[in-house]
């Protein structure tokens, strides 16, 4: 399926995506702009023979009407630290890179940190491509929260963005992230945009198609204050506000809760859920957090199945385990967690239902995972094999005995002094290594 971004104002223009080859016929899932800002996704087929920009357009038109998108506010963008956290993945590290220093925010700076690498590659590459423009920073405990912490430890900006190695950057997406901020004085934290940058394989087309990473295209703000009425499980729902490969936060306070917990995410026994501790803790804390579609990423999904059962075992883990972190290092939310827990049993089996490509059950041999296509970001009525949906739920038992053993075996093993100082909070606790020591692929928990 070829990627695509199609711009309606103007004349119109169709460019491929982010390393895809020129549109042809065929399937094409498009990103759709209106005054460079994105406003949608739609799947169109373009016949043999036809012009791509003319088929879109028109589908475009039908799907996507109205006026143009208002441009950002003249506000003065704070400064900001960009964090990305890698091990061993240097290539893909370098297309995220370059698409970071194209970035049109008028002060930011970005810190990479090497997270327990076993080669200099990832240093050499810094050094000898980016040395002007990019700070290296290495962390020797393998984990993906305590990599971040690192990072937090390093920031200047008054604002720290997180992304991945496996992205590519939108160029407006810094300025688009941290804007909200200089909007709102008690914002916390922002999230953005994740689309997919490909999706040439059956397991990258079933994940978008189950949802992806994207949050849709309604900007939103969730104030702690005033808890939204449509979100009876506020805040414990926190994969609905964003994912960790397109966040932000105040650096102060981030630094305020502690960081994240160095006992969960990838790299850990807890398998995820860093990023979601984070944004429940923000907001834990009486800061708001905004969800902006216009901040964009493009994220590369994993490629094979086997690749897609580890992450549908990361998710229901990472879910359960950032839950466990929140109680144990805010046990005042512990009443308020109980008293929405008969919902969020329900919420949990109606995230992790198996559906087959018409909605119905999937069969034994867990459906056909390329029947559906890319649809409703969130709305869980595509295809999901039933295999993948018994993953999920292991993941969910598993998630808190995964927490509680990365804290209790890895309690003493020594966290760097600048990791360790943005660690506090969480009495000395450490992180250890799932079995490769590797920060990455995410194992992003929604």
């Amino acid at each position: 399926m070829q990627i695509a971004e199609l711009e309606l104002d103007g004349a119109g223009s169709l460019r491929p995506g982010p390393g895809s080859p020129p549109v042809t016929h065929g399937e094409v899932f498009v990103l759709v702009r209106r005054g460079g800002r994105p406003v949608g996704t739609l799947l169109g087929r373009v016949p043999e023979g036809a012009d791509p920009k003319a088929v879109l357009l028109a589908l475009a038109a039908r799907e996507h009407s109205g006026g143009p998108v208002a441009s950002v506010s003249a506000l003065t963008v704070p400064s900001v630290t960009v964090v990305v956290a890698t091990r061993e993945r240097s290539e893909q590290l370098a297309h995220a890179l370059d698409s970071l220093l194209a970035q049109d925010h008028p002060d930011f700076e970005i810190v990479v940190v090497d997270n327990a690498p076993v080669t200099d590659t990832t240093r050499d590459l810094v050094a000898h491509k980016y040395a002007e423009r990019v700070r290296y920073v290495t962390e020797p405990v393998p984990g993906l929260a305590v990599a971040h912490n690192r990072g937090v430890a390093a920031a200047r900006g008054e604002v720290i963005a997180f992304t991945d190695d496996d992205v590519v950057a939108d160029p407006r997406w810094l300025t688009e992230l941290t804007a909200p901020f200089a909007a709102d004085p008690g914002l916390g934290c922002a999230t953005g945009l994740i689309l997919p940058a490909r999706l040439r394989t059956p397991a990258q087309v079933l994940l978008e198609s189950h949802g992806g990473f994207a949050k849709g295209f309604t900007a939103r703000t969730y104030d702690p204050h005033d808890p939204p009425a449509d979100e009876p499980l506020f805040p414990f729902t926190a994969g609905r506000f964003g994912s960790g490969a397109n966040m932000a936060f105040r650096t102060a306070v981030l630094r305020e809760v502690g960081g994240f917990d160095p006992a969960t995410g990838a790299g850990t026994l807890a398998r995820g859920g860093d990023d979601l501790y984070g944004f429940v803790r923000v907001l834990a804390q009486g800061h708001r957090l905004h969800y902006t579609p216009r901040a964009l990423v493009w994220h590369h999904h994993r490629e094979t199945w086997r690749d897609l059962e580890t992450q549908a075992f990361g998710y229901g883990a990472g879910l359960t385990a950032y839950l466990t972190a929140v109680l144990v290092n805010r046990p005042a939310l512990l009443p308020a967690f109980l008293a929405r827990l008969p919902r969020g049993a329900a919420y949990a089996r109606s995230l992790t239902a198996s559906r087959a490509a018409d909605g119905g059950a999937t069969g034994a041999d867990g459906g056909s995972p390329v029947t559906d296509v890319p649809g409703g970001h969130d709305s869980r009525t595509h295809a999901w094999p039933r295999r993948l949906s018994r993953l999920q739920r292991r993941g969910m038992l598993y998630g808190p005995v995964g927490y509680l053993r990365a804290r209790r075996a890895l309690r003493g093993v020594p966290l760097g002094r600048s990791a360790a100082a943005t660690a506090v909070s969480f009495a000395g606790v450490s992180v250890d290594d799932r079995g490769d020591g590797s920060v990455g692929p995410r194992e992003e928990s929604r």
